[in-house]
């Protein structure tokens, strides 16, 4: 090993952990010291191409590993999350944080009473297009986020609100900066045994309000936020990587609007109206920009190294997960009146 490089290990290497891996393995202040899979076969055939070590239990990293990412199934995120945070080592933990609240909430417990970093893997935070749109000052009043997708068959041991949902109540939760006040939701099944597609409508003790739709059951995918506040309108397209920012011009006022020179047809049709005095318009694409995983997974790094608070810690990971669990009370409550229950 190289001097002053950090040994991890991944646990779960599967979709989503396999590219933990790859990307530790290109880190230049990273040894990836192994990768843990039930699956010897899809383990084994990790660890080759990566040129690591594989094991077949967590145990079998003791005394190997200085800090660990665990991507398991969410069933078993607290029993191997806390297996390392009881011996002091650092998780990098995928979303959501655990299976239930309890679970949660003792996982965070351990990471503040034993001083060790648990970051949990809301990886938008880390997206370029949104790291650009964050650095605009704004006090959102109204939120609107749209997550779709295709079903994919993994994440079947959860629905769509702790699969996909979860990671813009993360992102809503961190641009509202207030607490909240009033949870109303709805959902329903459509393949799986879960809720395949979900509406929440989350109201805050600000005044701030969310709305926000997932489905995974959709055929088009689609990654999207807007977010309305005072004289201050920002689309945001994730998958595009560009936002557009809509601000009320200084030259605006309403004595400075004068639509008598317009005919009817102009009135109706306001598109062709010419904005230019009243609206600054900025758009922003991203070019180039890194993978939003290697900056999430390079950030990881640097708390471990630098003995920093993680940016996404497992206080907000278990405050995401509050909102999430409260969502599913609502939704099965909606769905026992439907019944007739």
């Amino acid at each position: 090993m190289a001097e002053g490089k950090l040994k991890i290990a991944v646990v779960g290497v599967g979709h989503l952990g396999k590219e933990h891996a790859r990307v530790y393995s290109q880190l230049p202040n990273v040894e990836l010291v192994g990768v843990v899979d039930i699956d010897e076969e899809q383990g084994r055939a990790v660890a080759k191409r990566l040129g690591t070590n594989f094991y077949s239990s967590v145990e079998e990293l003791d005394g190997k590993a200085s800090a660990v990412s665990v991507v398991v199934p969410t069933r078993a995120h607290y029993d191997v999350a806390s297996y390392f945070l009881k011996r002091g080592i650092p998780v990098m933990l995928e979303k959501p944080m655990a299976g239930d609240l309890k679970e949660a909430m003792a996982l965070d417990e351990l990471s503040v009473k034993g001083g060790t970093i648990l970051q949990v893997g809301y990886i938008e935070r880390f997206n370029p297009v949104f790291r650009a749109v964050e650095e605009y000052p704004m006090v959102p009043r109204f939120i609107e986020c749209h997550r779709l997708s295709n079903f994919n068959f993994r994440a079947k041991d959860i629905g769509v609100v702790l699969d996909l949902m979860v990671h813009d109540i993360d992102i809503i939760l961190h641009l509202a900066k207030s607490p909240v006040k009033k949870v109303e939701a709805v959902g329903t099944r459509i393949i799986s045994d879960k809720e395949d597609v979900a509406n929440a409508r989350i109201i805050f003790e600000n005044g701030c309000v969310a709305n926000v739709t997932a489905s995974r059951v959709s055929f088009r995918p689609m990654r999207k936020i807007r977010l309305f506040s005072e004289n201050v309108y920002i689309s945001l397209d994730y998958e595009g990587q560009e936002a557009i920012i809509y601000k009320k011009s200084p030259k605006l006022t309403l004595d400075s609007l004068n639509l008598e020179g317009l005919d009817a047809k102009s009135l109706i049709d306001l598109k062709d109206y010419d904005f230019g005095d009243l609206l600054e318009v900025k758009h922003i694409k991203m070019e180039n920009e890194q993978e939003p995983l290697k900056m999430e997974l390079e950030s990881f790094v640097d708390c471990v190294l630098n003995n920093s608070r993680p940016t996404v810690s497992g206080n907000e990971g278990l405050r995401a997960l509050r909102v999430a669990t409260e969502i599913l009370r609502k939704i099965e409550e909606n769905q026992r009146v439907i019944a007739g229950v």
